[in-house]
């Protein structure tokens, strides 16, 4: 499976996805929505992409200007795919791939980020985890989570306050701000 990089220096290029069902890889439109309400923001930013599957946000937002990703999964498959895409979009001078769960890496890590995309698997929203993520913004930070379109999101803490909800039928986005 094949997923697209839909604008920027990398636009219409494809990258790989993890093979079975292990990541849900973001649809085209809900993407591009995403990146559009974004806009510049992303430019110079430096990014985080938690449970990162493919890496697609995190490709997208390098596409778009970003600085510099972080990408953090724990599956195997995931970082094999990760690592791939990299040596195919030869950005491995401004990346990081990391193999570990992202709440033990969260808990380890003294990175702090300006946009962090979590996209937790949607079985599993791990919304404890997602809220251990709020410290690793940086004052005015944004952090985008991506869950099924049903049920609630975490509400913020510490600073982070939501500032926009999104819904796109079976998936929807909650924007975080960090307040500085």
């Amino acid at each position: 499976m094949n997923v697209r990089i839909i604008a920027g220096k990398f636009g219409s290029r494809s990258i790989k996805a993890p093979h079975g069902n292990v990541t849900h890889p973001m649809s085209d439109r809900i993407k591009s929505s995403l990146f559009n309400s974004l806009g510049g923001v992303v430019e110079g930013a430096e990014v985080l992409d938690a449970f990162a599957g493919s890496g697609a946000l995190g490709f997208e937002a390098l596409s778009r200007g970003a600085k510099s990703v972080v990408f953090v999964d724990r599956d195997q498959g995931a970082i094999r795919t990760i690592t791939e895409n990299v040596e195919l979009l030869s950005c491995g001078d401004v990346t990081k791939v990391t193999q570990s769960g992202v709440a033990t890496w969260a808990d380890t890590t003294d990175l702090k980020f300006d946009i962090i995309f979590a996209d937790p698997p949607y079985g599993d929203p791990q919304f404890s985890t997602v809220n251990r993520l709020f410290r690793l913004l940086k004052p005015n930070g944004l952090m985008v989570l991506s869950y099924p379109g049903r049920g609630e999101a975490p509400t913020g803490t510490n600073g982070v306050v939501v500032v926009d909800n999104r819904s796109y039928g079976t998936a929807a986005l909650t924007f975080y701000r960090q307040s500085e």
